[in-house]
């Protein structure tokens, strides 16, 4: 009989912050392209991308006792090339180490090389959706196990890190977030993007047998519901959009405090979405006829 991992809030904590650095790496890349002087935001990128994921590194060895209790235990993760936790490992420890050295060269004042920003991105794309892939390959998990949770994790994740790096900057240099109008216009798209993939995943699991049935009534009707609706859906979706598109059109001097309001709210709904994701999902149930 093959058991499966049962996995609840410092996990969910963990693929949120994995995934939150790697979206504001790949944040912090864009602003050096397309906003060279703003080096506030530049840098705030450079900044969270390694502590977030480093904070969630120490939450999943917890998780899992490992650590300095039991070392071994991540150390042969990395013999087993098939094992999508192995390819995480890989992936973050990559991760960690690019950004940890453009964080150094900010601090010393030296310029990150356009090679090491690429690099830097495109591992921060495969940890936000390893993240789901995590997930994913449970296979009694319905909820988990289908192949839209994967991209929903990283429009979350890259998400989630733009979100950060313009809250940043919004707190710490509000005139160079007035400047970021690339990086805002590509944002104000990602949370209607979220909602698109949210209610194909939603439907497509619904069908898929009375475990994933009864896990989305728990996120749409049952225990989760008001997280779902009030926390993800108004706080973390509509509400962004809806304070993003009223900033579009109306300048004065509450901008400032929408917009933290509003990357506040993404960051809580992408949390929200990982722990829903995490806590709600129901296993089938398999029963074995006695003979």
């Amino acid at each position: 009989m093959q058991f499966e991992p049962i996995w609840g809030v410092p996990i969910a904590l963990y693929l949120f912050l994995a995934g939150l650095g790697g979206g504001a790496f790949i944040a912090s890349a864009f602003v050096h392209w397309k906003n060279p002087d703003a080096e506030v935001t530049r840098k705030a990128g450079h900044f969270i991308a390694p502590v977030v994921v480093a904070v969630g590194l120490v939450l999943l060895m917890l998780d899992a006792q490992g650590g300095f209790h039991n070392p071994l235990r991540f150390a042969l993760l990395l013999h087993n090339l098939g094992s999508v936790m192995t390819w995480g490992v890989i992936f973050l420890a990559a991760f960690e180490v690019i950004a940890l050295i453009a964080a150094i060269l900010e601090i010393v004042k030296r310029a990150v090389p356009l090679w090491l920003e690429a690099a830097g991105s495109i591992f921060g794309v495969c940890v936000g959706a390893y993240t789901g892939c995590l997930l994913g390959v449970v296979k009694t998990f319905p909820l988990w196990n289908n192949a839209i949770l994967p991209v929903l994790f990283l429009v979350s994740a890259i998400s989630t890190g733009i979100a950060a790096v313009i809250l940043a900057s919004l707190i710490a240099a509000p005139k160079e977030a007035e400047e970021l109008d690339e990086l805002k216009g590509f944002h104000y798209w990602m949370p209607v993007v979220e909602l698109v993939l949210v209610v194909a995943m939603l439907f497509i699991v619904n069908s898929a047998g009375d475990a994933a049935h009864a896990s989305v009534a728990s996120l749409l009707s049952g225990a989760w519901a008001p997280a779902f609706w009030l926390g993800f859906i108004v706080i973390g979706l509509v509400g962004p959009t809806l304070v993003e598109t009223y900033l579009q059109r109306a300048k004065g001097a509450n901008e400032r405090a929408l917009g933290i309001g509003s990357e506040a709210g993404v960051l809580i709904g992408g949390y929200l979405l990982r722990m829903m994701i995490v806590m709600a999902a129901l296993p089938i149930t398999l029963t074995v006829a006695w003979l």
